[in-house]
């Protein structure tokens, strides 16, 4: 490819007439050189960009979930770590770009085995509730509230949600309508198995926790696959699971909850195959619902299915296939920065390499863009949320390629058209989308629209097209600033 600096030698012009691509907004805009000659502004548009993983626990971690905690503007993965007797642990991470750094993780059950881990975020107390099956403890449902401070997390009293059997595969959402805390989960009755699916709803207050009465919503029999989300415009708990009893169809049903208690519509399939590894989320900008699970029935190719809630009922659409390959552990999260639905996974067709997909919902369909790979190599338990400070979805997993070590990585769904090759100038005025206008280049002295510099100091175009000292990539170097309203665009080997 050739540099930029080579059009433009030492001695040359160091204004140059360009014809704008897009409105260029005002003076002092770092601007790129398109493949037809012209300059466009430095920014984010369609697309994805994926950080460099980061690991938060050097060890095997198995379960992971996520959630983001909008109070402290941080994302807090709840796990058990199979080295230290399998206890419960959590961690906050702090997003940053597409960049994320880890607190310590701070044990919430240490008395023995605390097996599938869930955990969701209480707006209202502004509390992070941590579901699980306390081993150690009859392997009873047992639920705990955790207090972001910083980096850290502490907690209150661990309290059992059920006390009759088994309380296997949790999944928590948070209902923002009635400020509760919904627990999903199957519930094996000990003499008489018949793994029913059952729901319970918690109320928060300060660090503690309390429950009603767990309701059956599938008396037959709920496959250890649950996915549960809130339906903000309907104010609905959804909740999405395999049916063993009718043949590990997909189904879905919706929850209305009224105090401490929760009432259920009828049953609604929305895959007439076995699925398995189902996951649920809410898009908010089309007010749907999008069910994203392993097609068992269909190669366990990974699949979405839109829902529409009406009343106590929920409808679907057709589903689409987003990875036409076996799809492990998929989970999906709403981006409402860009209005896409984020599926992580673990791509089998491709190595088992980690993989993130986005897809768009229109009436009742989704499409999806192309798959970016996040981790090459194996990953498990992969879990993924909205991080709504950043605008960006964070997604924590196994990685087997590592050690089986828990890692963290950032998700971005727009990606910015800055290159080291692209960058021309800074802009000398604003530009009308395909008017003409000067921009200082490379080897210029650029002195307009530019404040508050710190002379003698380098400067970087951002990704965002700001420009600021910050380095991390995908910012290039322009120059050193020569005074404060003025900088060297020096030429860049």
């Amino acid at each position: 490819m050739t540099n930029l600096s080579d059009l433009f030698p030492a001695g040359a012009g160091k204004q140059v007439s360009f014809v704008a691509d897009g409105s260029i907004s005002a003076a002092g805009k770092p601007v790129i050189l398109t493949a037809a000659g012209k300059v466009t502004p430095v920014g984010m548009g369609p697309g994805s960009d994926v950080g460099t993983p980061v690991v938060f626990r050097p060890s095997r971690v198995d379960d992971v979930s996520s959630t983001f905690d909008s109070n402290s503007n941080k994302v807090v993965f709840a796990y058990n770590d199979p080295t230290l007797s399998f206890n419960g642990y959590a961690v906050v991470g702090t997003v940053s770009g597409t960049a994320i750094s880890f607190g310590t993780p701070v044990a919430f059950e240490t008395g023995g085995t605390a097996s599938h881990v869930a955990c969701t975020f209480d707006s209202n107390e502004n509390k992070v509730v941590i579901a699980y099956r306390d081993n150690s403890n009859s392997h009873y449902g047992t639920a705990i509230v955790g207090t972001v401070s910083g980096t850290a997390i502490s907690y209150g009293t661990a309290v059992v949600f059920d006390s009759t059997g088994y309380s296997s595969f949790p999944a928590c959402t948070f209902d923002s309508d009635s400020n509760k805390v919904v627990i999903v989960y199957q519930d094996y009755l000990g003499a008489t198995p018949n793994y029913q699916g059952h729901a319970v709803v918690g109320t928060v207050s300060g660090t503690s926790i309390s429950f009603g009465t767990a309701v059956i919503f599938n008396a037959g029999s709920a496959s250890e696959a649950f996915g549960a989300t809130f339906d903000s415009d309907s104010n609905k708990v959804v909740i999405a699971y395999s049916d063993n009893s009718n043949s590990h169809y997909g189904t879905g049903i919706v929850g209305t909850v009224s105090g401490t208690s929760i009432s259920f519509g009828s049953e609604a399939v929305f895959e007439s195959s076995s699925s398995a590894e189902i996951t649920a989320t809410f898009d908010s900008n089309s007010n749907k619902v999008v069910i994203s699970y392993s097609d068992t029935g269909s190669s366990q190719h990974g699949t979405a299915v839109v829902g529409t809630v009406s009343g106590t009922s929920i409808s679907f659409g057709t589903p689409v296939v987003f990875e036409a390959a076996d799809t492990n552990t998929p989970s999906a999260t709403f981006d409402s920065g860009s209005n896409v639905v984020v599926i992580a996974y673990e791509d089998v067709g491709n190595s088992e390499y980690g993989t993130v997909i986005q897809g768009t919902v229109s009436g009742t369909s989704i499409s999806f863009g192309s798959a970016a790979v996040f981790e090459s190599a194996v990953v498990s338990y992969t879990s993924a949320t909205f991080d709504s400070n950043s605008n960006k979805v964070a997604i924590g997993y196994q990685d087997e390629g590592n050690s089986d070590y828990g890692t963290g990585v950032v998700y971005s769904t727009t990606a910015t058209n800055l290159t080291a090759a692209n960058f021309i100038g800074i802009s000398d005025a604003a530009i009308l989308d395909t008017a003409s206008g000067n921009v200082t280049i490379k080897g210029g002295i650029a002195a307009t629209g530019l404040t508050s510099l710190t002379s003698g100091s380098d400067y970087y175009a951002q990704g965002d097209g700001t420009i600021s000292t910050v380095t991390t990539s995908p910012a290039v170097k322009i120059g050193k600033a020569m005074s404060a309203t003025s900088i060297n665009l020096e030429y860049q080997s």
